[in-house]
């Protein structure tokens, strides 16, 4: 389990693990509502993996930890759950500092609050205003779902968490910087382009490859983590892209797509994992990890892409779609090869068990914080950053693209050609798979709504899009290009 804090008198939080193989018994006053722990939190509708509050006197607040287990909750990302669990926590040990309960806040302590959280110099923890935001997106939902019930007023209802602030958050990499990036802080490369002797590094091509795909396919991380070897394509010849399916159970908001895997990346994604993945598999198996993993599934047999027949340590056969498999059940999911037991997850660690999405996090922060030992100041990276990135990328070639298509046509038949093709904000919507062309057009790319197309034309004609983009977008001050580059 998981805390917040470590000093008595405040509020933690806890998670759920129901799928460990101990019982904990009850108090014998307890038994005649349930024969153990498990069976008792099954009970009370709790489910493994959701996350819970003990207030300060050791007790529950059934309240609270009702909105976790809601159906509303249940319908949520993992991490958003998670986030959600720690913003409530943070905001009642707050109102434990003004003495108030949650119930009985007032507009006046979220507004306290968020001077607290990002402005107050006696905090030594304070945040970014993004970070507060999404903390008040959380309260915001949980005061939502009590207020209903408990008739409790929302003191975040009215609190401004403006859309605007998430735009200038936003920043890009272009082509030469991503792969500058890349190279210095993922493959250990020095400031030369030449191997670091210093680097102490052992896992640059899995590090390497999978950032390649955050920014090639334009996924979320979480999603990207979640990827299962019998949704990778086929490689055939002569494709410069491959279509892939997103999996609902995986996707934000439950909203699965197609998504676009580039050559290179599949290439790469291939050769990891018959070297690197392949040795970090060997080893568990001569260990004798992956027996020992609870609650493992065996996949016995497969209907393409559609669905799997997963075999319990029990012997019991359930068959389900790979559409239905969230991340969660994914880790849990193997094969068997003449050497043994082989996960189906693609992502491995060291020990060759499943990578939980949460540890890229890691990755990423120690390959900023190299970069930044090399000396180069703001040149960092998010992955949510490749995103967008890959969102600026695909805007510049759909810019090109139509223009070379519609550049012989008149006005009206340029509006008829858009009017049946869309134009290149639907284009850059398809791509990353927004139910919204707003979304694309307002939080990803706003930032260059109102480029002149001739600004983008004057460097069209045989100029590769890598030069094409740093020439266009030099200078800009969300856009990050190679700092190394002469131009």
């Amino acid at each position: 389990m998981s805390t917040v804090g470590k000093s008595s008198g405040r509020w933690h939080v806890y998670r759920y693990d129901l799928k460990k193989g101990q019982r904990v018994p009850l108090p014998e006053a307890c038994t005649r509502y349930a024969a153990d722990l498990v069976a008792w939190v099954a009970a009370l509708g709790g489910a493994h993996g959701q996350w819970f509050l003990i207030g300060p006197d050791g007790r529950p607040d059934l309240r609270v930890n009702a909105f976790f287990s809601s159906a509303k909750m249940r319908g949520r990302a993992v991490r958003t759950n998670r986030d959600y669990a720690y913003s409530v926590c943070l905001w009642l040990n707050f109102l434990l500092s003004l003495d108030r309960g949650w119930w009985e806040a007032t507009e006046d302590d979220a507004r306290e609050f968020q001077f607290w959280r990002v402005t107050d110099p006696r905090n030594p923890q304070r945040v970014q205003r993004s970070s507060f935001y999404r903390d008040a997106a959380g309260l915001k939902t949980f005061y939502r779902w009590v207020g209903g019930r408990f008739q409790v007023v929302n003191p975040f209802e009215e609190l401004e968490t403006s859309r605007g602030r998430k735009q200038e958050d936003v920043k890009w990499l272009d082509p030469d910087g991503y792969v500058r990036w890349r190279d210095l802080g993922l493959r250990g490369l020095d400031l030369d382009g030449r191997e670091d002797a210093a680097w102490g590094g052992r896992n640059e091509q899995r590090d390497g490859v999978f950032a390649d795909g955050l920014y090639g396919t334009g996924l979320r991380l979480s999603e990207w983590a979640s990827v299962v070897l019998p949704e990778l394509p086929e490689e055939t010849r002569g494709r410069g892209y491959y279509t892939c399916a997103l999996a609902d159970a995986c996707a934000k908001g439950g909203y699965g797509h197609a998504y676009w895997m580039p050559r290179s990346v599949l290439s790469d994604l291939l050769s990891y994992v018959e070297g690197s993945r392949a040795r970090a598999v060997r080893r568990a198996q001569l260990a004798g990890r992956y027996e020992r993993v609870p609650e493992r599934r065996v996949a016995v047999g497969m209907e393409g892409r559609r669905t799997v027949t997963l075999e319990t340590e029990d012997g019991e056969r359930e068959t389900t779609a790979w559409n239905d498999l969230d991340p969660a059940a994914r880790k849990l999911l193997f094969r068997r090869t003449r050497q043994g037991l082989e996960p189906l997850a693609l992502w491995l660690n060291e020990d060759g068990l499943p990578r939980d999405g949460h540890g890229w996090h890691h990755t990423f922060t120690t390959a900023n914080q190299r970069i930044a030992a090399l000396g180069l100041e703001d040149f960092s990276c998010t992955p949510h950053m490749l995103r967008h990135s890959l969102a600026l990328k695909w805007y510049a070639v759909a810019k090109l693209v139509q223009a070379r298509q519609l550049g012989h046509l008149s006005q009206e038949e340029t509006r008829d050609f858009r009017e049946q093709f869309g134009d290149h904000w639907h284009l850059v919507q398809t791509m990353l798979g927004h139910r919204r062309v707003e979304t694309t057009k307002n939080v990803y790319l706003e930032p260059f709504r109102n480029l002149e197309v001739e600004l983008l034309l004057r460097h069209a004609d045989g100029f590769p899009v890598e030069r094409f983009m740093a020439d266009v977008f030099a200078g800009h001050p969300r856009v990050r290009t190679d700092p190394l580059a002469v131009r």
